[in-house]
């Protein structure tokens, strides 16, 4: 299991159903996609899903200031790994490119794990492989007062108990309100609600909002302020009864301390691009010792295996972006979704990707 060999792919997949998230323009599923290959010719991937470009910057890290570090080295031991990633890119790194890049490292060295024992993550790593409570996220605001609760209707009919709707950005606060409510009118009182701003408020508007969305018995107010700005968030928890989330663009644990110390943001929503596995599990056990939740934000067939593996799961996100991608799409059933079987990740992309869809930009 020595690393001998490092390769990257850049591609651009259409979407499906295209996102209209209402303040990213999304023209496709950009992927960079990292192979691991090790002497025995194991071979684990990774992959990111950047958003917001920074593909060559991302691959360029990869080869410049990660390879060179793990060639030669057990693809094993993956928790020294990302440390040895961690102490040589500290200069430059411990948020923000270098951390996505070592995150597709790390994805793939876990994978390779997997396969090389011929176990699936969730199993190498105690869990249990159970039905897992997902909710319907993609009832963006660019779909606008109808299109959203009819994407939400969609969902219900499919099976989820529970969706994600938008607010801020493309409209009003009078707007966001009557949104909610309409919302709340058309699914009735079984079904939860969760809403997100996407960092769309200032403090004193996520107050102001808040307390009117309180009335609507939402699930939670996800992402009210800037990541950043920790006193906003606690601020806007201590003054609406509606639980407040976040985390999905905090980097690593360290980003993630004054929420284990304040135990205000009851649910954390850590991404895998910005901390791959291993810090996902670092992640898991602070909030477990702090009383909190975790409910990874995107990319569901990954996070299964963490959220069927640790004490303190909340919901896995289904937005149905990448179930094209693979060979052996993981799909929600009923409101729920198992983690894969197969070893490692038990993810492969469909290979015709790679000649189809060679990244451009």
């Amino acid at each position: 299991m020595i690393i001998q060999d490092i390769r990257t792919h850049l591609l651009s997949v259409p979407f499906a159903d295209p996102p209209k998230t209402g303040f990213l323009t999304l023209g496709g599923i950009d992927l960079l996609v990292v192979e691991v290959e090790t002497k025995s010719g194991v071979i684990g991937t990774g992959h990111l899903h950047p958003l917001a470009g920074g593909m060559r910057t991302l691959e360029t890290c990869i080869h410049e200031m990660l390879k060179p570090l793990l060639i030669g080295q057990d693809a094993r031991q993956v928790d020294a790994l990302w440390q040895r990633m961690w102490q040589a890119t500290f200069i430059q790194g411990r948020m923000g490119i270098t951390v996505m890049a070592m995150s597709a490292i790390d994805i793939a060295l876990w994978d390779a794990v997997g396969r090389d024992q011929g176990k699936p993550l969730w199993q190498i790593w105690g869990g249990e492989n159970r039905d897992m409570p997902v909710y319907g996220s993609g009832c963006y605001r660019g779909l606008g007062h109808n299109g959203m609760i009819e994407k939400a209707e969609r969902f219900v009919a499919e099976g989820f108990d529970a969706i994600k709707m938008q607010v801020a950005h493309l409209f009003t606060h009078d707007q966001d309100v009557a949104n909610v409510r309409d919302m709340r009118a058309a699914l009735g009182d079984r079904i939860q609600i969760m809403v997100d701003v996407n960092q769309g408020w200032t403090a004193e508007e996520a107050i102001t909002v808040g307390r009117r969305l309180d009335d609507f018995d939402i699930a939670w107010l996800e992402e009210p302020v800037m990541a950043d700005d920790f006193d906003g968030y606690h601020a806007v928890a201590d003054a609406i009864r509606t639980p407040v989330v976040g985390g999905e663009n905090h980097f690593t644990h360290h980003d993630l301390k004054p929420f284990f110390a304040s135990g205000k943001v009851p649910i954390l929503q850590p991404d895998i691009m910005r901390g791959g596995f291993t810090e996902l599990r670092v992640i898991a056990e602070k909030a477990h010792q702090a009383g909190l939740t975790i409910a990874p934000h995107m990319f569901p067939e990954l996070s299964t295996h963490l959220v069927a593996s640790i004490p303190n799961p909340s919901w896995l996100e289904y937005m149905g972006w990448y179930d094209h991608l693979w060979v052996n799409p993981v799909l929600p059933s009923g409101g729920t979704m198992r983690a894969p079987d197969r070893p490692g990740h038990g993810m492969d992309f469909r290979p015709e990707l790679f000649t189809e869809f060679r990244y451009k930009g």
